[in-house]
């Protein structure tokens, strides 16, 4: 699905306990943002994600709001981790390290079925952390996390 697109960004926010709604299940406001290729205008999907009842704590069910409510999708979270402060030779760095993600999500009726590496950071995690990440899945006792492993490909950032 990104392989068109360049500049994503992807916003979860937590939101509050609803009366509105049936489930007392966490829930995320879930926000894309992205430029084709070729336009400078931004694009946005938006969706709410709810945590999979009986799952393993990172799963979540999104559902798209507005004329994509009929648009139904599963995600699992499956790693994370927090890089260190990047330490240049003069002894100074970054503040912070770079904490990442990396999700499975099933195929909709717009979108295959694929694995996405989320940073905090625009730069990303690097190529070793991304080759690491591949490795691991590629040695996953499920056939399709090890086929989709090799699929994984690098967002255009501007």
């Amino acid at each position: 699905m990104w392989k068109s697109k360049r500049n994503l960004t992807i916003t979860y926010t937590p939101l509050p306990p609803s009366s509105t709604s049936s489930s007392s299940l966490p829930q995320l406001n879930d926000l894309v943002r992205y430029q084709t290729l070729t336009s400078s205008n931004f694009k946005t999907i938006e969706g709410v994600d709810t945590a999979s009842p009986g799952g393993k704590g990172g799963d979540w069910d999104w559902r798209g709001k507005g004329w994509l409510k009929v648009v139904t999708s599963h995600w699992e979270v499956l790693g994370w981790g927090d890089l260190p402060p990047d330490q240049k030779e003069d002894g100074e760095g970054e503040a912070e390290g770079n904490q990442w993600a990396v999700t499975y999500f099933a195929k909709t009726l717009f979108t295959p079925w694929g694995i996405d590496i989320y940073s905090r950071r625009k730069e990303g995690v690097g190529e070793e952390v991304v080759k690491r990440i591949r490795e691991e899945l590629a040695g996953s006792g499920d056939e399709a996390i090890r086929k989709l492993a090799g699929e994984i490909f690098e967002v255009v950032r501007d």
